[in-house]
């Protein structure tokens, strides 16, 4: 299976994993009431946030494409999602909030089954860490999730503020993921830990001559020399 990775764009909207595309958790205020989710389109909603994020501050995602062992034809096996934690309305919702003013929070990280599988998940870990230490974030922060928490309802309640929410366990990144992917655990809790990637200037510098080094031998050619006519 080869692989990609390319920036969240205006165009690249439409190949967002499905959930990923429609879901709203993290994008809109927390609140009592259904009506404003009912009423709304979640996909317009959702590229009215990516639009306004990236017209602020940048591309605020990446995209992992796949295609299997010698074919051509590609197709989405992963997301990472991130913005400036003022950007996530639910980022203040946690019990273990806030999240550090140094640190771009990372709301969404899904890999596919297959290419997890393949040890993809690391790929799009470190092209988020390498595209952030580029723009000059100083930490990469995460709610995690613990699967096999059991809480309170009025502990949960503070979170799913809104019926009809997704549940934790479909649109946050689960905690065993985030360790797996060296984050640290910063703020404890039963079910929704903080997670913390301080980031290296230096990995930005390493990550441009790796890529510097592989577009040259890209594009290189060795030519031999013919051998001399026999006589």
């Amino acid at each position: 299976m080869t692989t990609r990775v390319q920036p969240l764009t205006l165009g690249s909207l439409a190949d967002l994993p499905d959930h990923a595309r429609r879901c709203l958790f993290w994008e809109m205020e927390p609140g009592e009431t259904t009506t404003a989710h009912a009423q709304c389109d979640p996909e317009f909603e959702k590229e009215a946030w990516i639009s306004s994020v990236t017209l602020s501050w940048g591309s605020c995602g990446l995209l992992l494409y796949s295609a299997p062992g010698g074919s051509s034809e590609e197709h989405v096996a992963g997301c990472a999602l991130y913005a400036p934690p003022s950007s996530v309305p639910r980022a203040s919702s946690f019990p273990t909030s806030p999240v550090s003013a140094d640190a771009v929070l990372l709301t969404t990280l899904y890999v596919s089954e297959l290419a997890l599988t393949e040890g993809h998940q690391e790929t799009l870990v470190q092209a988020v860490i390498s595209e952030l230490v580029r723009r000059g974030v100083r930490a990469i922060e995460a709610f995690g999730h613990e699967h096999a928490a059991t809480i309170s309802w009025q502990e949960q309640h503070k979170v799913h503020k809104r019926p009809g929410d997704c549940l934790p366990a479909t649109c946050m990144i689960p905690a065993s993921l985030l360790r797996e992917s060296r984050f640290i655990e910063v703020a404890p809790h039963p079910e929704y830990p903080r997670f913390r990637y301080e980031l290296d200037s230096d990995l930005g510098w390493k990550a441009d001559v790796e890529a510097a080094l592989m577009r040259l031998i890209e594009t290189s050619t060795i030519t031999f020399p013919s051998p001399a006519p026999v006589a």
